[in-house]
C-alpha cells in the first residue's frame, strides 16, 4: 500500500514529465520549417521513382524509435524498415541501394555505431536524413537534410534517461510518415490492405451492399401514392425517409423528415398531396458494390443523412443512413 503522501508525489512527478515531454512537442511544431519539406521532397522523389526505400536506423532508445518510424511508415504506404547500425557493419548495409533515403536518428549525433556505416551509405549514394539534437554533431554535418529534435531537458529527474528526446525524435517522425500519407492520398482503404488481419481492413473494406438495409425494411411508394400514406411508410421505415419509385422500381424521389417540416407548415391539406408534388427529385445515389467508406464520404459532401442504392439500371436495391454506417463500424 503507497502512503497517500507518496501517491501525491508520484501523481505530481508523473504529471511533470507529461508536461516537459507535451512541451518537447510543442517547440517542434514551432520549429519546423523549409528543412522538414526538403526531407518530405527526397522521401517522395525516392518512393515516386518505384525504387527506392526509406531506411531507418538508430542505436539503443534512439533505436526503438526508428523501428517504430519505419513500421509506422510500411502501414501508411511508404516503404520502409529498420537496419540496425551494428548489423549493418556485418552484412545489413547490403540492403541499402543508391536510390533508397536513410534516415539516422540520435538524440546526440554523435552515436558511434551509427557514424561508422555514414560513410558507406553517402558512398553507396543513398540521400541522409538526420533527425538530431545536436546541431553540430558529425551526423549533423554529413546529412543532406537536418531535422532539429532537440529538447532542452529530459523528463527524467535526473536529466539523464532518454525521454523527452524519444518522444520528439518520434513526433518528428510521425510527421513525416503523416505528411507522405497526405502528399500521396492514401486512403483507410489503402491502409487497410495493409492490415488485413486487423478489424480496420473488415471494416474500411465493407461495400455498401454489406450494411444496407434491403427488402421490406426499405421505406419505399410508388408514385401516385397520397403523402398521408408515404410518411405511414417512412414511419414504420425508421430511416427519416422514403423512396418514391416508379413501376419498375427505378428512383423518382425521396422525401425526407426535412422535407416534412418544408412542407407541412401549418397545412394540414398537404396531407392529401400526391407524393410526387412534394418529393425530392433526383437524389443522390450510390451503387451496391461501391466501398461503405464511399458512402460516408457522400453523406458528408452533400450533407445528408440517407442514401438511396440503386443498380446499374436505377432501380431500387437498399438504402441505408448514419446510424446503418455506425453500427457496421465504418464511422
Amino acid at each position: 500500500m503507497i502512503a497517500p503522501q507518496a501517491s501525491r508525489g508520484a501523481l505530481e512527478l508523473a504529471r511533470k514529465v507529461l508536461e516537459i515531454e507535451a512541451d518537447a512537442v510543442r517547440a517542434l511544431a514551432a520549429r519546423l520549417d523549409g528543412r522538414f519539406l526538403a526531407a518530405l521532397a527526397l522521401i517522395r522523389e525516392c518512393v515516386h521513382s518505384g525504387h527506392g526505400r526509406v531506411i531507418v536506423s538508430g542505436i539503443g532508445k534512439s533505436g526503438h524509435i526508428a523501428r517504430k518510424i519505419a513500421s509506422t511508415m510500411a502501414s501508411t504506404g511508404t516503404p520502409a524498415y529498420f537496419v540496425h547500425p551494428a548489423e549493418a557493419s556485418h552484412g545489413d548495409l547490403g540492403m541499402v541501394r543508391r536510390q533508397d533515403v536513410f534516415i539516422g536518428i540520435s538524440h546526440s549525433g554523435e552515436s558511434e555505431e551509427l557514424l561508422r556505416i555514414v560513410p558507406l551509405i553517402r558512398r553507396e549514394g543513398a540521400k541522409l536524413i538526420a533527425i538530431t539534437g545536436g546541431l553540430k554533431s558529425a551526423l549533423a554535418r554529413d546529412a543532406d537534410v537536418l531535422l532539429d529534435a532537440g529538447v532542452t531537458r529530459e523528463a527524467c529527474p535526473l536529466n539523464l534517461s532518454p525521454t523527452a528526446s524519444t518522444t520528439a525524435a518520434l513526433a518528428l517522425g510521425d510527421a513525416l510518415a503523416v505528411a507522405l500519407l497526405d502528399a500521396r492520398g492514401f486512403t483507410k482503404a489503402d491502409f487497410a490492405r495493409s492490415h488485413p488481419r486487423g478489424s480496420l481492413y473488415r471494416e474500411a473494406l465493407k461495400h455498401v451492399a454489406d450494411v444496407m438495409r434491403r427488402g421490406e425494411r426499405i421505406p419505399v411508394v410508388r408514385e401516385g401514392t397520397s403523402l398521408k400514406r408515404a410518411l405511414v411508410a417512412m414511419t414504420h421505415g425508421g430511416l427519416g425517409m422514403v423512396a418514391i419509385v416508379d413501376a419498375r422500381r427505378r428512383v423518382k424521389g425521396i422525401f425526407t423528415d426535412g422535407d416534412l417540416r418544408r412542407t407541412l407548415g401549418g397545412r394540414a391539406r398537404a396531407l392529401a398531396a400526391r407524393i410526387e408534388r412534394v418529393m425530392t427529385r433526383a437524389p443522390r445515389t450510390i451503387r451496391p458494390e461501391a466501398l461503405a467508406a464511399e458512402a460516408v464520404q457522400l453523406m458528408e459532401q452533400h450533407k445528408i443523412s440517407q442514401l438511396l442504392v440503386v443498380n446499374a439500371a436505377g432501380a431500387l436495391v437498399g438504402a441505408l443512413n448514419m446510424h446503418d454506417l455506425f453500427r457496421a463500424r465504418v464511422l
